[in-house]
């Protein structure tokens, strides 16, 4: 290289050169200046040694923490209250055949974790001792990793969702009725509900699920879930190559669930995100294709009753006899109280989860990430290899937990979608209650993938999924019966319709829409009771008809729709079941009566609720002041540290139902997309992204919140993927070396 363009580099790259134990070869990574670090390896293991080396950098109490709450050590830390939710990490925690653990992920996925957590735990030892803040001021120290650590289970079982609905509904029902929840909150697609024989629904309550909703909640520490995709093939795109585009929808967290990354090595050229604690990415593209996700909904789970001994609570009844549970002893390391002993209990349906003595009854899960591959996302080491749809169909095949909707699109034109993951055959029930484990309700293996929906160039050019019923017509095998609302989809099919060409500008537009179509619906029950309005009404109703149901931050009108809707059910059903109506429901009610009864006295209760949060001026009830997102650290800090771990709260448009998800109790957004990908077949260079508040977790990192400004607005920065792109949007180079 010449000596000006040395000097030039020097003057535009920050440059560090790190000697670490545990490389075989020197490995480059180069920090864009949007904090996304590219890694350049000569072999798998330096690769990957280097992802955990950079991940544990940028984010080692996020990652630490991970660890924890899924391995079972948060008690560790945060003292006896944790103790239950460890115990539940542990009953998950895989027991099987680990030869096929490993091999059905990925031939090297054993290879790669284990040089991944290598790199982790060479940085905790590069530190000597002096760990970043968040370590010092909750007085302990980072653990170190083993290989196990990453394919724990508790954050897939996080995703496969339907447990507690279980338990939900025999509440519902035993309160409310049977016919009355089976009208108000319907199977998609429609079957009769049956109390399973034998299920006793006065011995199904909350408590049951105490520990397990404990353990797949957010965690804190004192000192204190939608998603989008889309792709359109080249007769589509003013480029002739495929468009995807995907944002899934999480937790919004600082720092942010996602960490993006770009690895370069042998068999290796991929750009994209996955979670900081795991190696690979989960959604992005290679040199061929490009890939995203969206949860499926297949009922993976279900929680069976299990009848217990009086004689000896380690028995149960299965099958006409009595047999022995597995009950195995450990030992829990307890901040202040040294160890305190658990036992895990286990029936041939799983681990138990709680347990009634009075009853003699326990409660025990079975679900699919019990089997070998089950953990989330390390199936994606595979996949994210593949070079075409042949290769890619067969990784899928492994992609167990949880379950997706995997978009797919290729260089040579080629586009796809397949709903993947293990999807149980239930033969007698349909999984949509607890059920006794006598022996009656046994699973009958799982459907072949063969069997799940697919497309593959079909003839409409385009696939979009949004965590709908993604079951086509006619479709003869019962994947579940429970699927988010399907608005976002048909918003995105809206604006995909009708054969124009799209661009990676249209596609950003498609990802920022607010256009609200359940509020849509609500206008037209409005429209209709429009011309025999009573005066106070009248103007109400004009005023509403005026608004387009776009959900902006600016708009009172969007404010107005977004009270008045949750305050509709009381006065729909003369029942305390009124309080189970989601909107979709309610206003699916609301189209079915002849009055507007249930509008006049909602929207008089909305008016009282606005007054309370936003004051008398009606001028400035704007969706904006209302429906904010406040970014916080999982570590609960005093007003001295607050500014620099917290951000916001940031006035939101959007909500659950629009295209640009914003969803949250309260009026406040929890969940949404904080990752955004839109990527371009055509030319690498042109993907862009978006990952909110910024790629590091260190707060004083110039990227700890440096994209949450442009996230806030709707801007995007490129994924540059070629060396020459890399280069010239280089700002930081580490230089890794052999010690």
């Amino acid at each position: 290289m010449k000596p000006l363009l040395l000097l030039l580099l020097a003057a535009t790259c920050w440059a560090e050169n790190v000697s670490i134990a545990g490389l075989r070869q020197p490995v480059e990574i180069l920090r864009d200046k949007w904090g996304v670090p590219h890694i350049y390896a000569k072999t798998t293991d330096d690769l990957f040694f280097a992802q955990g080396y950079i991940a544990a950098r940028d984010r080692l109490f996020q990652i630490d923490l991970w660890r924890r709450v899924n391995t079972g050590k948060l008690a560790e830390i945060l003292g006896p209250q944790a103790v239950a939710r460890d115990r539940i990490a542990r009953l998950v925690r895989f027991r099987g055949d680990w030869n096929k653990e490993w091999a059905t992920y990925a031939p090297d996925a054993k290879q790669i974790v284990t040089a991944f957590v290598r790199g982790i735990n060479a940085y905790i030892d590069s530190l000597q001792g002096k760990y970043p803040l968040e370590f010092r001021l909750a007085g302990y120290a980072p653990g170190k990793w083993v290989p196990e650590d990453c394919v724990a289970r508790v954050a897939g079982l996080l995703m496969t969702r339907n447990l507690p609905r279980e338990v939900e509904r025999a509440i519902d029902i035993r309160e409310y009725g049977l016919e009355t929840i089976q009208t108000i909150r319907p199977p998609d697609p429609f079957v009769r509900l049956e109390i399973p024989k034998g299920l006793d629904l006065k011995l199904i309550d909350n408590v049951i699920l105490k520990d397990f909703q404990a353990a797949i909640g957010n965690a804190r520490v004192d000192t204190e879930q939608g998603s989008n995709n889309w792709v359109v093939d080249g007769t589509r795109t003013n480029t002739g190559k495929p468009l995807l585009a995907n944002d899934p929808h999480r937790p919004m967290n600082i720092p942010s669930l996602r960490k993006t990354v770009h690895l370069v090595g042998p068999g290796w050229n991929a750009f994209g995100a996955g979670e900081p604690a795991l190696p690979g990415i989960a959604l992005g593209h290679n040199e061929d294709i490009a890939f995203g996700f969206t949860i499926v909904g297949i009922d993976q789970g279900d929680l069976y009753v299990e009848k217990l001994n009086p004689s000896n609570a380690n028995e149960y009844w299965h099958k006409g006899s009595w047999r022995k549970m597995t009950v195995e002893h450990e030992k829990v390391a307890v901040k202040g109280r040294g160890e305190q002993s658990v036992d895990l209990k286990f029936t041939v349906h799983g681990p138990v989860i709680y347990e009634d003595g009075n009853s003699h009854r326990a409660y025990a899960l079975r679900w699919v990430g019990a089997e070998p591959g089950g953990a989330g996302y390390i199936a994606a080491l595979a996949t994210a290899r593949a070079r075409n749809w042949n290769e890619f169909t067969k990784t899928v095949e492994n992609y167990l937990v949880p379950s997706e909707n995997i978009i797919y699109a290729d260089r040579t034109g080629n586009i796809g979608w397949i709903a993947s993951g293990l999807a149980p055959v239930r033969k007698n029930w349909n999984g949509l209650l607890p059920v006794p484990g006598d022996g009656d309700y046994e699973w009958s293996g799982y459907l072949p993938l063969k069997d799940h929906p697919i497309e593959y160039n079909p003839p409409r050019h385009y696939i979009a999924t949004a965590n709908h019923n993604i079951l086509p017509k006619g479709y003869a095998h019962a994947l579940g019966y429970e699927w988010a609302a399907p608005f976002r989809y048909q918003r995105v099919d809206e604006m995909l319709k009708g054969g124009a060409k799209v661009t990676i500008d249209d596609f950003i537009r498609m990802q920022q829409d607010v256009t609200n179509l359940l509020a849509r619906r609500f206008l037209a029950v409005i429209r209709k009771h429009a011309p025999k309005a009573s005066a106070e009404m009248k103007p109400v109703y004009e005023r509403m008809l005026k608004w387009d149901a776009r959900m902006t931050v600016e708009s009172t009108e969007a404010a107005l729709y977004a009270v008045w809707i949750t305050r509709i059910n009381e006065f729909l059903l003369n029942s305390p079941a009124a309080s189970r109506l989601d909107p979709v429901a309610a206003i699916a009610m609301l189209e079915a009566q002849k009055d507007d009864r249930a509008l006049r006295l909602s929207y008089a209760r909305s008016l009282q609720e606005l007054e309370r949060g936003l004051g008398r001026n009606q001028a400035e009830w704007t969706w904006g002041r209302l429906h904010t997102i406040r970014f916080e650290h999982p570590l609960k800090v005093n007003e001295k540290y607050a500014a620099k771990f917290h951000r916001g709260p940031i006035p939101r448009p959007g909500d659950g139902n629009t295209v640009n998800a914003a969803s949250g109790a309260n009026f406040k957004q929890t969940a949404g997309a904080s990752y955004r990908q839109i990527i371009d077949l055509a030319d690498w260079d042109r993907s862009m992204m978006t990952n909110v508040p910024g790629e590091s977790g260190d707060p004083d990192s110039k990227h700890y919140s440096d994209l949450l400004a442009d996230w806030a607005a709707g801007r995007y920065h490129p994924m540059p993927y070629s060396r020459k792109a890399v280069e010239a949007a280089t700002e930081e180079r580490i230089n890794l070396t052999p010690r």
